[in-house]
Order: structure tokens, then sequence, then C-alpha cells
């Protein structure tokens, strides 16, 4: 039990609360106690002083008989009773004052001193300071300080018992914060627990306080809501990956199975196996799109990065996609500056919006328009290809950058529903976001760069989070 108490984070948070309270409760403390017992005792001795300094002077004025007279009337004004004079004669004889006896102990060599005398027929302390004078005679001034020391034990005590109760209340107050840190940290733990057994839908409760435990616990929770939505991502990923390899990978099958049972000759095996060898490509090809977004989502690709001009990148494509567009009697119409100076992987970059051209050239009906445009303002690049094509319903532009999703639109056109993955692999890698807007007709799709360095590692926008997620 006491290893286990030692080793748990609310009893060491708790001790160091009391040490930390009980520290500056001593602290404090003695504080008073100096500034208390050290004010009086500087009063004394400022006292003391001036006595001295106005009696020389007397005596220096009026020798002997002016300092007799000057002593016997301090003596007479002295209310509190608390004022000590005594002047000998070079034989220590006693002249005037009210000490009978020069005091035992007190040298002539010795400054201040404080010492038990007796006066009056009592005992009492005193604090005393002896002066010699012209012609042998030594005069003593002092101060009852009875009353003084009686404070200063009382005083003493009454902190001896404060800081005991200090050192108590900062226990208290330890207990009492190891409790509160076991009561936020329990839950947490119990969430975890549940988290671990596989119960993904647990969430800790925020109490609303807006306190350090309210954002832990938002922080917990927006990480769970993003671990649920990976593993429903890895199971929807899943699902899709078996359904679109059962399809090749049947059909390679019964055309081999075919060719071995039916060939009869030589041409048709191999027209067998080069239609099997194009569905095996098929399956390769997918397999290796899902590499290149996962490789891209982990970042591996960012020490690629370097400035370019982006420009010559998007005239080639447009070069290229031009004689496919012409093909599907699709007109394709680019919007590109002279020069577009960008941050980021310059192939990644012509991967992404390869694959935005060639959905919109695919989607496009003949004698259509599809627009490449290009823009540089604010801190950005926008690239945008927009269509006169069918188009992705609204509620399904939120999925639509999604692994294998395909809307009701696609699933006649071949594809695997990887391309607007990709692209917003690769605008998240350089910090960017995608955008899914409605065209009327067609889709217009957005992809939003920052083209400085040290932008690309911020964080793209919530709206933009919202409208089409990664």
């Amino acid at each position: 039990m006491p290893q286990r108490l030692l080793g748990s984070a609310g009893f060491r948070f708790g001790i160091a609360y009391a040490a930390l309270f009980s520290t500056s409760a001593l602290a404090l403390a003695l504080f008073l106690w100096w500034s208390t017992a050290g004010l009086m005792e500087r009063q004394t001795d400022d006292a003391i002083n001036a006595d001295s300094l106005g009696l020389s002077e007397r005596y220096r004025e009026g020798g002997t008989v002016a300092l007799l007279e000057t002593i016997n009337q301090r003596l007479v004004g002295n209310i509190d009773h608390d004022a000590i004079y005594l002047l000998v004669d070079p034989a220590m004889h006693p002249i005037t004052g009210n000490l009978e006896r020069w005091p035992s102990g007190v040298a002539m060599d010795q400054a201040w001193i404080e010492r038990p005398l007796e006066r009056d027929g009592r005992r009492s302390l005193a604090r005393v300071h002896q002066f010699e004078l012209a012609g042998g005679y030594h005069l003593l001034i002092g101060r009852d300080v009875q009353v003084r020391s009686d404070m200063r034990h009382l005083l003493t005590d009454a902190l001896f018992w404060a800081a005991a109760i200090a050192v108590a209340l900062g226990m208290v107050g330890a207990w009492a914060v190891r409790g509160l840190l076991g009561i936020a940290m329990a839950e947490i733990s119990v969430i975890a627990g549940a988290i671990g057994a596989g119960d993904l839908t647990r969430r800790v409760r925020v109490t609303g306080r807006g306190d350090e435990f309210d954002l832990l616990a938002e922080t917990i929770n927006d990480m769970l809501d993003r671990i649920a939505q990976l593993m429903d991502g890895v199971r929807q990923v899943s699902n899709a990956i078996a359904h679109d390899l059962r399809t090749p990978i049947a059909r390679a099958r019964a055309r081999l199975e075919d060719a071995a049972t039916h060939a009869t000759g030589e041409a048709d095996l191999r027209a067998a196996l080069e239609r099997a060898q194009a569905d095996l490509d098929g399956i390769t090809a997918l397999f290796q799109s899902l590499l290149r977004i996962a490789e891209i989502e982990a970042g591996a690709r960012r020490a690629a990065f370097a400035a370019f001009d982006l420009a010559p990148m998007l005239l080639d494509l447009v070069d290229f996609y031009g004689a496919v567009a012409e093909d599907h009697e699709v007109l394709l119409e680019p919007i590109i500056p002279l020069r577009l100076e960008m941050f980021g992987d310059r192939d990644m970059m012509q991967q992404a919006v390869a694959n935005l051209l060639d959905n919109a050239v695919k989607f496009a009906p003949p004698g259509t328009l599809v627009r490449l445009s290009a823009t540089q303002d604010n801190g950005f690049v926008r690239i945008v290809v927009a269509d006169q094509g069918p188009g992705i319903p609204e509620e399904d532009r939120v999925r639509a950058t999604e692994r294998f999703f395909r809307g009701e639109t696609a699933r006649s056109t071949p594809g695997s529903g990887l391309g607007l993955a990709l692209v917003q692999a690769v605008a998240t890698l350089h910090g960017g976001t995608l955008r899914l807007e409605d065209a009327d007709p067609g889709l217009s799709v957005a992809l939003m760069l920052p083209f400085r360095a040290s932008d690309v590692d911020r964080t793209p926008s919530q709206e933009s989070k919202r409208i089409s997620p990664a």
C-alpha cells in the first residue's frame, strides 16, 4: 500500500502542494517574527542611543551637576518605569540612578549587554549600554525589556503553533488535491479501458467549466472521434478492396480456366493470357494507388519539396489531355498565367491535377467544355477544374474524397474511386484544401495551395475540413 501510494501522481502533486503551502506559511511566519521582534529591539536601541546623546551633550555643557539634574528629571518623567540610569565615580560608587550598584558581569569594554538585573526589589531583564565619561566617571543607560522578552516568547509560541497548523492544513489540502485528481483521472482511466476493450462509443464527460480538465476531455474526445473515423475508414477500405478485387480476380480465373478447357491453339491461349494480364494489371494499379495515397498521407515525400514554376507543368497536362478530350469530343480550355510560382512536390502536383482533368474529361458529355484555370492571390495558388457533366449531388460531396467512394453517376464508368482521395491527400500534405462546388451544370473542383514554404505546414480551416474531409 505505501509503495502504491508513493507511485500515485495525485499523491506526488498533493505532497508538492503541501510542501509549497507549508514553506510559504513558514516563510511568512519567520518574516512576521523578524519584523515584530526586530522592530521592538531596534526601537529599544534607538531610545538608548538618543538618551546617551542627550546626556553626553548635557555633560559637556554643564558637567557632573547638569548630568545629575538631567538624569533625575528623566527618572521622574519616565511614566513606563522602564528607563535604567546609573552614574558611578571612578571607584564605582553610585552617584545617582535607579540601580543600587553597578551590575555584576557588565565589563567596561562591552557595548551592548542584555542580562537579568535586580531593580526596585524585583528581578527583570534589561538591555544596557555603558559609557565612559571624563574624569573616570561611568554612565550606564538602558531599558527594562522584560515585557518585550515575554512578548517575544509569546509571539514565538504563536508562530510555532501557526506553522504547525499550516503544515496540517497543507496535508489536508494535499489529500484534497489527490482526491480531486483521482476523481478527474478515474473517469479517463475507465474510458480508456473501455476503448481498449473495443467500445469506441465511450467519451469523456465535459463539465462545461472550461478548465484544464475540460480541455483535456475535449482533446481526448477529438482523438477518439478521429480513431473511430479511421477505424470506420479501415473497414470501408477493406470492404471496398474485397469488392473491387473480387470481380477482376474472378474474371481472370474464369478466362484462364476457359482457355485451359476450350482453347484450340496458341492464339487462343495468348489472347486469354493477355486478358488475364490486363485484369491483374488493374489490380496492381489499384494497390499502387493505395500505396501512393498512404505514402503521401505519411508525409514521406515532404523532403522533395522545392520551389518551382507551376505554369509549364499545367500547360504540359493541357497538351496531353487535349488529345484525350478531342477523342471524347470535349473542348479543353486553359486559363493559365505565364508564371505561377509555388513550393511543393512537382510530381505529386502533376498527378493531382492529372486526376482532376481525367475525371472532368471522362464525365463531360460530348460537345461540352472543360476549363482548367490557375491564379495566385493572397498567398495561395488556386487551381480550378470545371466541367459541364452530371456533377456530384450535394449529399455525396462530403464523401467524394473517401477511398473507393463512387456515386450513382460514376458506377457505370471505369475507375476505382481513388482519384479524389489522392488529390485530397496531396492538398493536405501541402497545407491546402480541396473544395467541390456546383458549376451549374457540372462540377467545379478547386485546389487551394499556399505558395510560400512557411505556409505549407499550416492547418486547413475547419470549414474546408467540413466540405471535403480527407
